[in-house]
């Protein structure tokens, strides 16, 4: 960014790859034009320096932002529902007696 100049074309693969969040994304573009430079998108077909090309930015940085909404509210959907069947989530606390018993004769043997 300290080396953009005016006239300068930033080329991404895709919108969603540039920043975490739909803030993230307006402030980055937004700091690009105040420069003088635009943002061109080779996936999203998108391209800053253009009045089209910027509704179109806006546009796919708030569709980004809602799937990235979506996902988070279904995973957490469905681990609730996980939960209520009784399911419980992360790793199994501490090693199984079967890993335990081969923990046990693996040190037995190192100690040999």
């Amino acid at each position: 960014m300290d080396q953009l100049r005016a006239d300068d074309v930033i080329v991404i693969w895709k919108l969603d790859r540039l920043g975490r969040s739909l803030r993230d994304l307006v402030n980055l573009v937004n700091e690009i034009q105040t420069k003088g430079a635009g943002l061109k998108s080779l996936n999203d077909s998108i391209h800053t320096t253009t009045p089209h090309g910027n509704l179109t930015f806006y546009l796919f940085a708030t569709l980004a932002e809602f799937e990235r909404d979506m996902i988070s509210e279904r995973t957490k959907a469905g681990l609730a529902a996980a939960r209520a069947r009784g399911r419980k989530g992360g790793r199994p606390k501490g090693l199984s007696k079967a890993t335990k018993d081969k923990a046990m004769i693996a040190n037995t043997l190192y100690e040999q």
